[in-house]
């Protein structure tokens, strides 16, 4: 396969997959950015296995290698449950209805919202931009008028806050 063509379907999948394919990850990890990096390693594992693939049923191709990442990443952290082969089944079973998954992305979407709010300037606006507005770096700096290794910067220190934030959530809902 070409590079030019593994690009293209590189891009189908992750038009197509992106939300499925986060969903699973977070439903397997219960944590926002853990998810989004397992998203983002599922579609490069694909990508440099596109040759190896058959064309037939990349949905579940895909899920394959989602759950696998998010199973490999559970046993390597060792902080939490493995989930069984049934759970990650019903995961990934299109059967969800399209409004419990509207609801799940928009609590989702409240709880980043929310996290972010807590974080001091300029942590809180660049956490928005970045991860609520999905703005990247560079749109950021350009914005802001900052340089883009400050933006980045803040980026990965917010990151670090929002984690932690999350999991003190977790550990009150819990």
């Amino acid at each position: 396969m070409s590079r030019i063509n593994a690009d293209r379907l590189l891009e189908q999948w992750i038009d197509r997959y992106q939300n499925l394919i986060f969903s699973i990850c977070f439903q397997l990890t219960k944590d926002y950015f853990d998810a989004q990096d397992l998203t983002q390693e599922t579609f490069l594992s694909a990508y440099r296995h596109a040759s190896a693939f058959d064309g037939q049923n990349e949905r579940a191709w895909l899920c394959k290698i989602a759950s696998r990442k998010c199973l490999d990443y559970l046993k390597n952290s060792g902080r939490r449950l493995i989930p069984s082969e049934e759970q990650f089944l019903v995961t990934c079973s299109p059967q969800e209805p399209a409004a419990d998954k509207r609801i799940m992305e928009e609590a989702l979407q409240k709880q980043l919202y929310d996290c972010c709010m807590k974080l001091k300037s300029p942590y809180r606006e660049t956490a928005l931009d970045y991860f609520y507005h999905e703005i990247d770096a560079g749109e950021i700096a350009a914005k802001t008028g900052k340089n883009l290794k400050t933006v980045q910067t803040q980026i990965y220190r917010a990151k670090a806050m929002l984690r932690r934030l999350y999991r003190k959530e977790d550990l009150f809902d819990g």
